[in-house]
C-alpha cells in the first residue's frame, strides 16, 4: 500500500495532535496520582487518630506537628489546614480505594464501608479521571450529600473547569435546578457558555506544582496575589495620612460559633472609629457586602469603646478592568456617613484606580 507523503501543513497539524493528545495524558497521569496521594494521607491520618500506638502524645497538636514535619521534608504546601481536608477527602470518597489495587498493588488498605445512601453512586475512576483535587476541593464544601452528588455529576457531563464548577455552585445552580419545573431547560442554559477544564488548567494548579516539587514564577494563585494586594493596600492607606493606624491582618472573629477573618483593619485617629477592609479577587457580589456588613456590626457590638464612633467596611473587589468600592454602613445613615466619613476617607474613585494600578502591575510582574 502507498503510503501519502506529508506536506508541511500537514506535518504540523500531525505534530500538534500528538503534542496535544500526549500533554492531556500527561495532565490525566499527574492529576490522578496527586488526587490518590491526598486520599492516601487522609486515609493514614484517619488510622492514625484511630489507633495510633503513640497518638496521645500528640493530641489536638497533631496535625500541626504532622505539617512542621512534612514541611521540613520539602513538601511544600502541606499545612495543618491541608491535611485536615485531606482527611475530609477519605472520608467523604472512601469509594477511592476500589481504584487504588491497580494504581498500588503492592499498597494494604482497610476496606471502609461506604456510607448508606440512596444517591447513584459515580464511578470512582471516573471521578478520579475527570475531576481534578481543586474540583473536590470545592465539592468539599458542600456539607448535603444530595448537593455534591448533583455537582459531580453536572460536573463530569459538563467537563467543567474548577471555575465553571464554583460559579454554578455560587450561582445556586442546584436550588434552581430543584425548583423548576423544566430542569431540562435549566440544564441547557447552566451548560450553554460553560467553561471546560483543559490540560493547562490541570497543569497550572498550584496543587499540581506542589505535588511535582516545581517553583514557577509564572503561576500566581489567588491566594498569592491578594496577599501582595493586600501588602500595596496597607502601604497605600498609610501613606495617604488621613488618619490612618494600622491595627490588624486577618482579623479573627468569632460570630455564632464560626471562625472569619478580616483582611485588613484601621483604627482612624481623626473619625475616631475602626475601618474594616475586605478584598475579592471577583466581581461585586451583594454577599461580599453582606459578609463584610456582619463584620461591621460586630465590631460595633462588641469592639466599640466610650467616645468611638460607628465603625465601617470597605469592600474591595479587584475583577479585571471592573475594580469596584464600595462602603458596608451596617445600619449607619447614608447622611451621617457622607458629612462626617467620607470627607476623611479616600474616595471610591481614587481606591478603584489605586487597584486596577496594582493589580496590572502585579499581573504584569508574573509573566
Amino acid at each position: 500500500m502507498k503510503s501519502t507523503a506529508l506536506d508541511f501543513d500537514h506535518l504540523i497539524e500531525a505534530l500538534a495532535q500528538a503534542h496535544g493528545a500526549l500533554r492531556a495524558q500527561a495532565a490525566k497521569a499527574v492529576n490522578v496520582s496527586l488526587t490518590l496521594r491526598n486520599w492516601l494521607f487522609g486515609y493514614y491520618i484517619r488510622e492514625y487518630e484511630q489507633s495510633g500506638a503513640d497518638r496521645s502524645v500528640y493530641g489536638e497538636r497533631l496535625l500541626e506537628t504532622l505539617a512542621q514535619r512534612l514541611q521540613q521534608m520539602g513538601l511544600q504546601r502541606i499545612e495543618a489546614r491541608e491535611l485536615r481536608r485531606y482527611r475530609q477527602f477519605y472520608l467523604a470518597y472512601p469509594q477511592i480505594r476500589q481504584t487504588l489495587s491497580a494504581k498500588l498493588p503492592g499498597l494494604q488498605i482497610r476496606e471502609t464501608p461506604p456510607p448508606e445512601s440512596d444517591l447513584p453512586a459515580v464511578s470512582p475512576q471516573l471521578l478520579l479521571e475527570r475531576l481534578s483535587f481543586s474540583h473536590f476541593v470545592e465539592l468539599l464544601q458542600l456539607e448535603n450529600a444530595t448537593q455534591r452528588t448533583f455537582y459531580e455529576v453536572e460536573a463530569l457531563r459538563g467537563h467543567w473547569s474548577v471555575r465553571e464548577l464554583k460559579r454554578q455552585i455560587a450561582t445556586q445552580y442546584f436550588q434552581r435546578s430543584a425548583l423548576s419545573t423544566d430542569k431540562a431547560a435549566v440544564a441547557t442554559m447552566a451548560h450553554a457558555d460553560a467553561e471546560r477544564a483543559s490540560p493547562q488548567q490541570v497543569i497550572r494548579d498550584p496543587y499540581v506544582f506542589e505535588f511535582l516539587g516545581l517553583k514557577s514564577h509564572e503561576v500566581v494563585t489567588e491566594g498569592q496575589l491578594e496577599d501582595a494586594l493586600l501588602d500595596k493596600l496597607q502601604a497605600f492607606l498609610l501613606e495617604l495620612g488621613h488618619g490612618f493606624c494600622f491595627e490588624a491582618r486577618q482579623q479573627r472573629l468569632l460570630i455564632s460559633g464560626e471562625h472569619f477573618f478580616v483582611d485588613l483593619v484601621f483604627y482612624h485617629g481623626v473619625l475616631k472609629c475602626h475601618v474594616l477592609i475586605e478584598l475579592k479577587n471577583d466581581a461585586f457580589s451583594h454577599e461580599h457586602l453582606g459578609q463584610l456588613n456582619a463584620y461591621v456590626s460586630y465590631y460595633k457590638q462588641h469592639q466599640m469603646t466610650d467616645g468611638d464612633q460607628p465603625p465601617i467596611g470597605i469592600l474591595l473587589c479587584t475583577r479585571k478592568n471592573q475594580e469596584l468600592v464600595e462602603y458596608a454602613l451596617a445600619g449607619m445613615s447614608n447622611q451621617l456617613f457622607v458629612s462626617r466619613y467620607q470627607v476623611q476617607l479616600p474616595g471610591k474613585e481614587q481606591m478603584a484606580a489605586f487597584l486596577h494600578r496594582a493589580v496590572q502591575e502585579l499581573e504584569g510582574g508574573s509573566e
